[in-house]
């Protein structure tokens, strides 16, 4: 059935096929082509539709630095009950009873490595002495980044409003 002419046939029918769709994608190229560089020429928007903002440069977001003892003085320590549900899996709230991490029990003014019982991985003494607001923001935005070495895999708190609101439901917690 298959002689030797009729599979020469079958090859030069597919390289001939070949070669069309790499003349027609050179010619695609060619016509359509869309930015720097190939032939020499700089390439123009064809049409601008003018919207009223600015002169078309991008403007820089500006961030502010918000201080933390604004915030804090503004927080909802109701508000950060429902955010302690993060720490939960991990944290207790009641004094002595410490789960995979220590107890929060009292933990706004408490030393740092303080709890009596848990083992600590020795990574926070180094971060600072005392759990102040301001050092409980720091961990809770990364923890990682703030006591490298830390047993710690919580990811960290982003939003400011958040890590004020828990830490003013933590400070409710002591006597």
């Amino acid at each position: 059935m298959f002689d030797t002419m009729t599979l020469t046939k079958i090859v030069g029918g597919f390289c001939g096929m070949f070669l069309i769709f790499l003349l027609g994608n050179w010619a695609g190229e060619v016509i359509y082509h869309v930015g720097e560089g190939g032939h020499g020429d700089e390439h123009h928007q064809a049409f601008t539709i003018e919207t009223g903002e600015g002169d078309g440069t991008e403007e820089e977001e500006v961030v502010e630095e918000v201080d933390f003892a604004t915030v804090y003085a503004e927080a909802d320590a109701s508000a950060g009950e429902s955010l302690f549900r993060a720490c939960r899996s991990c944290h207790r709230v009641e004094e002595g009873e410490n789960a995979t991490g220590p107890h929060l029990y009292g933990i706004v003014g408490r030393e740092v490595d303080a709890v009596e019982g848990f083992n600590y991985s020795g990574a926070l003494e180094e971060a600072a002495d005392v759990w102040t607001p301001e050092n409980l923001s720091a961990f809770l935005e990364d923890p990682s980044g703030y006591a490298p070495g830390t047993r710690m895999s919580y990811n960290g708190m982003d939003d400011i409003e958040d890590r004020a609101d828990l830490i003013a439901w933590l400070d409710t917690l002591d006597d």
